[in-house]
């Protein structure tokens, strides 16, 4: 992930514990970490030249830290060195090369004694003192290895010793610790084979003679979008690797920046055997018009797009004078009380780990393990060829980490910005690397809390400010940013950000479709959802190897009429506690304000009840579709937003690994929960599935503004009081009244002045 570089870019510019035998121990001396390894002391704490402060680390690879680009060769090199003949050496293709996250007793271990800032009070007190060995466990990487020539699939597991920058000429420095063949799956595809299958279908003969029907001579002019088959009948089954490409045409090949997805081409079937390169079907089924040049189609700047941009926007600035409030050590991140570590997969894209909280002296205190999302699916809803067969699962068809922005190319932050790099392998084993791929940055947030006292006059208010952690992906015509805030009252915000270009269909003169929107003459949206899956492994107030949390579910009931509401006005809510798997497959519920709590079994604040972090959903959605839908084969887990499971090591993926022509009904998730396992003191996951019903709008073409969706993680009854309560007020705030009603104006240092 991160180079430790560092990237700096002034952008575009309390509890007390329950009594219980098994109860872990209140605040306790601890004997200093010299004590035990005078070796590593934490370093002094320096700064770096752009305002961030960046403490020294005391070793190179923590375990949650991403693969770095020789781990990502060295691995590749190791794998293939061991393929048994020249021809499965010759057929290898690395669709993915990840970090094996150790147990979590391991990072405890790294944190208490092997990383600043030294936290030996994560790991239990042992009679004796800790025994603590010299070094962590040798780093592992996870391969996923599509061959070619055999069209099998291989998942290999890579022991990585000490690797350098330089692999020394290409020698591996590894150990194969265990290679499986994976019968009947798919892996994902890959950008390489995309653009191999745009070329192949170009260069198909009877493609070209429909093309000439539709008056396309210049084949520069068109764009094969290659689409994962699903899996819709026997004839989808993985023995074959198959594309179904949906085909649109750009009217000038030299505008780069022409929206092609404007015209599709509409009546054309191609099957591709990814495999072997090959156009295994061929139909020209119905001649549809291309639909006219929109003039409107456009969405680059000013003249370019044939418009003209607004005149009257004024610049606006972040200015941090004294630099951001957040520190940096390699990928741990502390700010505002709150410490996490930042990783990323090729798959989940950006990963968020060890999430806690410094309570003053209560000290640190978890909240979660990991917090990622793991899927994504977009099922459309049009009946009609081919939009029926579009039920895209992004993540584990083509991989949101492999297809992130490099930030360099367009900065979607304001303010002071620290920046990671991402390392992945491409289809042939080479490493690759995006540039600024995750972005982490301070925003003001508004209103943080207020209160003015009419007796007397005075009022206080707090500015909110918030940590944002966030990267961007690109899956064909969408774009989706998906954001971790961080606020100073504890909350936890997980946001998706829609935006990008509509997925259209070509229609025939004079025709409408009920199951789209008409967007502009012979152009038509279909309506489609989105939905998202939150894995969130907790840990409210556990330490790494407790289990000791359970969930509640939280719904508002109206009291009965009677003699506790002779006023008719009562309400109040009710707890249920969810003790199994089958139990915890659960909906939303706004009429209820349903809300789900994590708690912490053993653990009470200053009231006596038990502390916990409550799961808040926002819209959401389920999906409309009938109980037969094909899809749902692959997404079943889409038929709840929530679903509750105790941590297992391999439950990672809730459509199964490897949803591409997946023939299993269910895999995954809905067939985890089929064990009904206790749930009423458990290492807890939660599943969130959240979506978007898209109906669109002619204000969303050529481009759509974005539409924000996601959920909250607050704290309940987890604090004594509210944590906000000792934000400072803003320096920079000033009373309108003493502006006379003018704008504040900065200063030539950046401050604000009164005018």
């Amino acid at each position: 992930m991160a180079t430790a570089q560092e990237k700096t870019t002034p952008c575009c510019a309390t509890g007390t514990t329950k009594p219980s035998s098994s109860a872990p121990p209140q605040q306790q001396q601890r004997p200093s970490v010299a004590t035990f390894i005078p070796a590593i002391n934490p370093p002094p704490k320096t700064a770096s030249a752009k305002g961030i402060s960046v403490m020294v680390r005391a070793q190179t690879s923590h375990p949650l830290d991403p693969l770095s680009a020789a781990e990502i060769s060295v691995a590749v090199a190791t794998v293939r060195a061991a393929g048994a003949t020249p021809e499965v050496r010759d057929g290898m293709r690395f669709i993915e090369v990840d970090l094996v996250e150790p147990e979590k007793q391991v990072v405890a271990l790294a944190d208490a004694y092997f990383f600043p800032p030294f936290q030996p009070s994560l790991l239990p007190r042992t009679k004796g003192g800790p025994v603590i060995p010299t070094k962590l466990p040798l780093r592992k990487a996870r391969l996923v290895v599509y061959n070619k020539k055999s069209n099998e699939t291989s998942i290999w597991i890579v022991e990585l010793r000490e690797v350098h920058a330089a692999t020394r000429g290409g020698h591996h420095r590894g150990k194969v610790v265990s290679s499986t063949v994976v019968p009947d799956v798919q892996p994902p595809m890959d950008a390489v084979e995309y653009a191999e299958c745009e070329a192949i279908v170009k260069d198909f003969p009877p493609f070209r003679e429909a093309m000439k029907k539709r008056g396309i001579e210049d084949m520069d002019l068109l764009m094969v979008d290659p689409w994962c088959a699903g899996y819709h009948s026997e004839v989808d089954a993985p023995s074959r690797r198959l594309a179904k490409p949906l085909i649109f045409c750009r009217t000038e090949s030299d505008c780069p920046m022409e929206n092609g997805y404007a015209r599709p081409v509409e009546g054309i079937h191609v099957l591709v055997d990814m495999q072997n390169m090959v156009v295994l079907e061929f139909e020209d089924r119905k001649l549809v018009p291309l639909p006219p040049a929109d003039p409107l189609r456009n969405y680059t700047s000013g003249e370019t797009r044939g418009g003209v941009d607004r005149s009257d926007v004024k610049p606006l600035q972040i200015i941090q004078p004294e630099g951001p409030s957040f520190r940096v050590n390699g990928r741990f991140i502390e700010w505002q009380k709150w410490n996490f570590r930042i990783g990323f997969t090729p798959r989940e894209g950006l990963v968020i780990h060890s999430v806690a909280y410094i309570d003053g002296s209560r000290g640190r205190r978890p909240v979660a393990h990991r917090l990622s999302f793991v899927e994504m699916v977009v099922p459309y809803g049009d009946p009609n060829d081919p939009h029926y067969r579009k039920n895209a699962f992004d993540a584990g068809e083509d991989g949101l980490g492999k297809n992130a922005h490099s930030l360099k190319k367009g900065c979607d932050c304001l303010g002071y910005i620290k920046y990671f790099d991402a390392h992945f392998t491409n289809f042939y084993g080479g490493v690759e690397t995006i540039e600024n791929c995750v972005c982490l940055h301070e925003e003001d947030h508004g209103i943080l809390w207020k209160h003015q006292d009419w007796r007397t006059g005075l009022a206080e208010v707090r500015r909110s400010r918030r940590l944002t952690v966030s990267f961007v992906c690109t899956v064909a015509n969408y774009e989706y940013g998906f954001f971790w805030h961080f606020y100073q009252d504890g909350k936890i915000e997980a946001e998706v950000k829609l935006t990008g270009i509509l997925s259209l269909g070509a229609l025939q003169p004079g025709e409408t479709r009920k199951y789209g929107t008409t967007i502009a003459p012979g152009l038509y949206a279909p309506v489609h959802q989105h939905f998202f899956v939150a894995r969130m492994d907790m840990a409210v107030d556990c330490k790494p190897g407790e289990a000791f949390n359970q969930v509640v579910e939280v719904n508002v009931k109206i009291e009965e009429p009677g003699d506790n509401n002779v006023h008719n006005n009562a309400f109040y809510a009710e707890e249920k506690l969810l003790k199994s798997e089958l139990e915890a497959m659960r909906d939303c519920d706004p009429l209820s304000a349903r809300h789900w709590i994590v708690r912490n079994t053993r653990t009470v604040n200053r009231t006596g009840h038990l502390t916990g972090y409550k799961l808040v959903p926002g819209s959401n959605c389920l999906p409309l579709a009938g109980s037969e839908a094909k899809f749902l084969r692959r997404a079943a887990f889409l038929k709840h937003n929530l679903w509750v499971t105790p941590y297992a090591r391999d439950e990672m993926h809730p459509g199964g690994e490897f949803p591409n022509q997946n023939p299993r009904v269910g895999e995954g998730l809905a067939t985890w929960v089929k064990q009904n396992r206790s749930l009423e003191e458990a290492d807890i996951v939660l599943w969130y599935v959240f979506g978007v019903t898209h109906i669109p709008r002619l204000e969303d073409w050529p481009v759509m503004p974005v539409e924000h969706i996601g959920f909250m993680l607050m704290p309940h009854g987890f604090f004594n009081c509210s944590p906000a309560i000792d934000v400072p007020p803003n320096p920079g705030d000033l009373d309108d009244k003493e502006n006379n009603g003018l704008p504040a104006k900065p200063n030539q240092n950046g401050l604000i002045a009164k005018l």
